[in-house]
């Protein structure tokens, strides 16, 4: 039950959004009524959310740490009908509930949907706080893995899962290990507000769509030598990183809206937010993409620029990085960012 903190912000802080003022209020637990049926595994795009991150148990936390198992497990059924408060991950589902409900309306018998599983190592005892925290809410999340104080990672596979977000990056790397996308996910001190909406993601180049081959000869040569070897290699496609497969998956139900006419008003937005230089190493990123088949709605090259102001504009419901800094920068400005711990950034940073 170990996680990550930030020397910017801690996992699972207070959230500060005025609609959720009311969401630790002692309430009888209740069940929303009509809830659609989740799809079935095979045929949906699957978020794997830690309870770490989709709620606020930084208490329940401090608890474990300090005072062992059973008195965790003992607070927990003490307070089983108080909700917790959001996490980081809140508004990400929420913003892909916002799009489910879309796609219902355009193709009512399509299973193309996204489906969140609540993946925690947590034991069953803390099951009911959770289902009762759910419903407080009016999440639609159905499906429970909740492995008692083992590794949930097993089971990941088992549900087709296609992002998997946690607290604990040991976890994230054994799931990155299993071919998952996987990231570490941070919570700023202050969240910005965001679009109810409309999802928008912001992800890096380097090490997270693609892989790290780029950058282990900026590592190694510096910017100069790097920058030759983009122009020399600028129409040979650079390797998948291990988010590919999530934008890949985005861009799948992107087109469903775009069959429909609604290129102009989809409740799905995608950003590239990159260091590289669009003239000098741009060409590459780009025309990777397009070899692909995805696209991208926007794209920033910056040039090693500060990535936190542009995503402070952009106000994006997640944003994927492998470089601390970067996460870190995103979070002092409101972002919430993810930490993906894959490539040689991590080795110079062990170094």
């Amino acid at each position: 039950m170990n996680g990550e903190t930030l020397t910017v912000s801690g996992p699972n802080r207070n959230c500060t959004s005025s609609s959720w003022e009311d969401a630790g209020k002692v309430g009888k637990p209740s069940t929303p009524t009509r809830k659609p049926q989740p799809p079935k595994p095979e045929n949906a795009i699957t978020i794997a959310v830690s309870s770490r991150v989709l709620f606020n148990m930084e208490r329940e936390q401090q608890i474990y740490e300090r005072q062992g198992m059973e008195e965790y497990l003992k607070y927990q059924v003490e307070h089983e009908s108080e909700p917790f408060s959001p996490g980081p991950a809140f508004s990400f589902v929420k913003a892909l509930e916002a799009v489910n409900t879309r796609l219902r309306d355009l193709y009512p018998q399509s299973e193309e949907l996204f489906d969140v599983v609540l993946v925690t190592n947590n034991h069953a005892y803390v099951g009911l706080r959770l289902i009762n925290t759910i419903n407080h809410h009016r999440l639609f999340i159905e499906r429970f893995c909740m492995t008692g104080g083992n590794s949930p990672i097993g089971y990941l596979k088992a549900y087709h899962t296609n992002l998997y977000l946690s607290a604990d990056s040991t976890k994230v790397r054994e799931a990155l290990e299993e071919g998952i996308a996987a990231a570490t996910m941070f919570t700023p001190e202050k969240m910005k507000e965001v679009s109810e909406t409309q999802l928008r993601v912001a992800f890096d180049g380097d090490a997270v769509l693609f892989s790290d081959e780029s950058e282990r000869i900026f590592k190694a040569h510096g910017l100069d030598k790097f920058f030759e070897h983009e122009k020399a290699h600028e129409n040979k496609p650079l390797d998948h990183g291990p988010l590919k497969g999530f934008l890949e998956a985005l861009g799948k139900l992107q087109r469903k809206f775009f069959d429909k006419g609604l290129r102009m008003d989809c409740p799905i937005r995608t950003y590239l937010v990159t260091a590289r230089s669009a003239a000098s190493s741009g060409t590459r990123a780009l025309k990777t993409l397009r070899s692909w088949g995805l696209e991208i709605d926007e794209a920033l090259f910056l040039a090693g620029a500060p990535k936190g102001p542009m995503l402070e504009k952009i106000r994006p419901h997640i944003f994927f990085d492998d470089q601390m800094f970067h996460v870190e920068g995103a979070a002092e400005l409101g972002t919430v960012a993810c930490h993906v711990p894959y490539g040689i950034a991590q080795k110079v940073a062990k170094k």
